[in-house]
């Protein structure tokens, strides 16, 4: 069992198998991309074997893989099938933008990887054209339709950018409520490769749900995990769910269960701070598993308290992407 300085059990990771990504999201990146890292410098498939191997066996039992997006690597599929054949991890999940998931789909299927996250900022097409800079949306559409009739367990996050989206909020909900997924909207965050700076936000959590709750005034509050990041509601007669994550917020770092490895095989122990050690240059120049055993632990037991606390770790406003850090 992994247990941090604050006595929070830690046995969630997201495991992010590249920071490149095929969209160009407006929130997550300037409109010429950020720079990527050279091949050489990501983690390659049997590192991530290796690395999944030794964090499991620490206590990590569950796994989400995330990018950038995660099927620009040809070999995501390759990854996957060694992940389940570890003892102990008994949660594997993926989080995609659903362009490139369609060919994967059958063997996701087969191999028991149910649950997928959808990152969907909008319904409407020119909306979704707008944010995302690509003219990908009847593929999404048409793979994400897929992942639920299939039987799929899918989440829809859905960032509520200010003057961008708000107006799809009532009918993606409008469009899901025939169907048994989790809508979940996302408070914006500033991990957008230095082209936007903020220190607030008009569309906090409070805001989504009473802008939510005026259009649907019967719902119910559900009952969540305490690891839980969203705060779940159903609305009289919708099969669907949704829920708001205060990112920005932070109303969560309490229960946080959560630890990240990039791509380049930085370990994060909390998205608003610093990376704590580099798995990567201890695997390669080393070779040690007692040695990235002792860095997981030392990262761990040196956990901020708060994402406001992580924070101070900053000197400046973040000059980071999402797609670097880990989704």
């Amino acid at each position: 069992m992994l247990l941090d300085n604050h006595n929070r059990h830690i046995n969630y990771l997201r495991l992010a198998v590249t920071d490149r990504c095929n969209l160009r999201c407006n929130y997550c990146m300037p409109s010429e991309g950020i720079d990527f890292v050279k091949n050489d410098k990501l983690l390659a498939i049997d590192e991530l074997v290796t690395l999944s191997t030794i964090l499991v066996g620490q206590g990590i039992d569950k796994i989400r893989i995330t990018g950038g997006e995660p099927f620009v690597r040809k070999d995501l599929m390759l990854l996957l099938r060694h992940l389940k054949k570890l003892d102990g991890l008994k949660d594997i999940s993926v989080t995609t933008n659903a362009t490139l998931i369609g060919p994967y789909i059958t063997e996701l299927k087969e191999l028991g990887i149910k649950d997928v996250n959808v990152s969907l900022d909008a319904i409407d097409k020119a909306t979704f054209e707008r944010i995302t800079r690509r003219d990908q949306y009847d593929t999404v559409h048409e793979n994400l339709i897929r992942l639920i009739s299939e039987g799929f367990n899918v989440r829809i996050n859905f960032i509520v950018l200010e003057g961008q989206n708000e107006q799809d909020i009532i009918p993606i909900l409008e469009l899901m409520k025939h169907y048994p997924v989790s809508v979940r909207f996302l408070e914006e965050m500033p991990f957008n490769g230095g082209s936007k700076s903020f220190q607030t936000i008009k569309w906090d959590y409070k805001t989504i749900l009473s802008h939510i709750t005026n259009a649907f005034p019967k719902y119910t509050k559900l009952k969540s995990p305490i690891t839980s990041t969203s705060i779940n509601y159903q609305i009289e007669g919708h099969k669907s769910t949704f829920g708001l994550i205060p990112s920005f917020s932070r109303t969560f770092c309490g229960t946080c269960n959560r630890l990240r490895l990039t791509a380049t095989g930085d370990i994060i122990t909390c998205l608003y701070g610093k990376p704590k050690a580099n798995l990567r240059d201890i695997l390669r120049h080393e070779g040690n598993s007692d040695k990235i055993k002792e860095a997981i632990l030392s990262a761990i037991n040196s956990r901020a308290k708060t994402g406001f606390e992580a924070q101070q770790e900053h000197k400046s406003v973040f000059s980071s992407s999402m797609t670097s850090i880990g989704g």
